[in-house]
């Protein structure tokens, strides 16, 4: 078994009210993380930004409205072609204060993504070294 998996998404994110340009998307999963799916967003081969979501909640955005706060994600159609939403928001320490990005993804090509992560763990086996974890948080936080 394969316990990772990468697939790079050509995504579109939105410079202005209808205005987009292409940006790439690396999405990863990892049997070690089996909740998680990190998006590296990348434009002219920079990192420009990086972002983990829930693999759940990455599903259910294909099909309905979820989330709240940094994070929201709900279908939507560009024409003929099924869309994901993804709107993130952070907050920028420098006198822009709060950011918010839109991106707009292949709903089918995320589907496609999110089964390839269901061969590596099924969703609702996903199981987690649960005082592994906190001693690496633990350990980033300085306390133990």
């Amino acid at each position: 078994m394969i316990p990772f998996v990468h697939r790079t998404l050509t995504v579109r994110l939105e410079s202005a009210p209808d205005q987009y340009a292409r940006v790439l998307a690396h999405m990863s999963y990892d049997a070690e993380d089996p909740f998680a799916v990190t998006a590296t967003f990348t434009h002219a081969g920079r990192i420009v930004a990086q972002w983990r979501l829930d693999r759940e909640m990455l599903a259910e955005g294909v099909r309905r409205p979820v989330g709240e706060g940094d994070v929201r994600l709900r279908p939507q159609r560009a024409g003929a072609r099924g869309e994901l939403r993804v709107e993130l928001s952070g907050d920028d320490h420098g006198p822009a204060g709060r950011r918010c990005a839109v991106i707009l993804a292949s709903a089918p090509a995320v589907v496609s993504f999110l089964e390839s992560t269901y061969r590596v763990v099924e969703p609702g086996h996903e199981e987690v070294d649960v005082e592994e974890f906190l001693a690496k948080v633990l350990a980033r936080t300085g306390r133990r």
